[in-house]
């Protein structure tokens, strides 16, 4: 985090030191931080945790119930200090309406969902439904990545560091740095092969 701070940081836990993990990190960093849970809390396990983390300064917590936990998170979603996003609970286009009164908004992944059509559907369907929306990757590289820098727009917030984590990948046209997007401008993706 010194050596290369960022300005947003997704945090994933589902452990039983996540308070001590948050608290740790929290005092090396003033950074928005992000925790997705993976579906590994209980609801009074996540009560217990958001409480804490809302004091940290944490901006939203991903999927902190099992994915089909509903009464669970219909409970959650009622006493949360913090928004509540679906992931693994939102996949499909009808999967979003599952979620109002659940959750506070959902993470859209062009993999999972089958691509840019679906999701654009996602995201109509989730606005009408006033939830908050955030595309979210697993392991895309530039490619990937790139068709979901031209969401960006219609979104609330991106989770986008596939290429990052790779070495090489003998294709330009997507550049992040320090949080911020940008795509060449070319035709298509935008992107092209060296």
């Amino acid at each position: 985090m010194q050596e290369k701070p960022w300005p947003i940081y997704k945090i994933k836990l589902g452990t039983d030191r996540d308070i001590e993990i948050v608290e740790s990190l929290r005092k090396h960093t003033n950074a928005t931080l992000r925790i997705d849970a993976n579906a590994a809390w209980t609801t009074d396990e996540a009560l217990e945790k958001i409480k804490v983390f809302s004091q940290l300064g944490v901006e939203f917590i991903e999927q902190p119930l099992a994915k089909d936990d509903w009464a669970g998170m219909e409970k959650l979603f009622a006493e949360s200090p913090l928004p509540l996003y679906a992931d693994e609970s939102c996949v499909f286009e009808n999967d979003v309406e599952k979620c109002v009164n659940h959750f506070h908004g959902i993470n859209i992944k062009l993999t999972k969902c089958s691509g840019i059509s679906p999701a654009l559907r996602m995201i109509q369907n989730a606005r009408k439904l006033d939830l908050k929306i955030m595309l979210g990757s697993m392991n895309e590289s530039t490619i990937g990545s790139s068709a979901i820098a031209h969401l960006l727009p219609l979104v609330d917030h991106v989770d986008m560091d596939g290429p990052l984590l790779l070495k090489t990948q003998g294709i330009e046209g997507l550049n992040i740095s320090e949080g911020n997007v940008c795509i060449a401008g070319k035709t298509g993706l935008g992107i092209s092969f060296y």
